[in-house]
């Protein structure tokens, strides 16, 4: 998944990305709720964990700004303002759940589930296509009963695919979904994990089920005639 955290407070914020990194999630870090606005605008995130007290615009007003214009990213805040009519406020203002601080790491991650699993049809915890099958939450994939070992980047990058079955998917998007938004963007790292997941699936499948559409991307189909 794709999760975008604003949190003002450093320290908090590379607690955060570390566990989810480690977790296999691309995380990216907004510093004050004008900067967070702005990446919710330009990225399609899967959850967005918002702190309430920042610079600029607070939590409130960014949860409020992107209902208005709706947009149904799962919202979690994180804050140390625990008392009941801040907790009315968030959830009215748009948020989806609340996590006061400080909190285990553990718990976040259960409540970032969550949100996932209510998230509807875009976020199915399991994802199929001809004989692969990917279990979302448990960050499983299969070609039919043999699991496929996958690093949490080829994860990722199956996930868009089955995601987006029988569509032509440019690098660049490949690149915006699997890794964070400082990447360089010419590099050939795309063609490298891609062509690492395609003969992973090649082998348990005995099929080209990732095919190159030249100068173009990659496609997820069976019986075509790519690379």
């Amino acid at each position: 998944m794709r999760i975008l955290v604003v949190e003002d407070d450093r320290k908090v914020a590379g607690f955060i990305e570390q566990g989810l990194k480690e977790e296999g999630h691309v995380v990216d870090l907004a510093g004050d709720g004008e900067e967070g606005t702005t990446l919710a605008h330009v990225y399609d995130y899967d959850v967005i964990l918002l702190d309430v007290v920042m610079p600029k615009k607070n939590g409130f007003q960014v949860a409020q700004e992107l209902r208005r214009e709706g947009r149904n990213i799962p919202i979690l805040m994180l804050t140390s303002r625990d008392a009941t009519e801040d907790v009315v406020r968030g959830l009215d203002s748009g948020a989806d759940d609340y996590l006061p601080k400080p909190f285990r790491f553990d718990e976040l991650l259960a409540r970032v589930r969550a949100l996932v699993r209510r998230g509807g049809a875009e976020r199915m915890e399991t994802l199929r296509f001809g004989p692969i099958t990917m279990e979302r939450l448990k960050h499983t994939a299969a070609v039919g009963d043999r699991m496929l070992d996958v690093t949490p980047k080829e994860f990722q990058l199956l996930e868009y695919f089955l995601l987006h079955p029988d569509e032509v998917v440019r690098r660049t998007t490949l690149l915006e979904k699997a890794w964070d938004m400082h990447f360089d963007p010419e590099s050939n790292v795309v063609d490298v994990h891609v062509g690492n997941l395609r003969r992973k699936l090649k082998d348990a499948a005995g099929e080209q089920l990732i095919q190159t559409v030249r100068g173009v991307g990659f496609t997820l189909r069976r019986n075509g005639r790519g690379e």
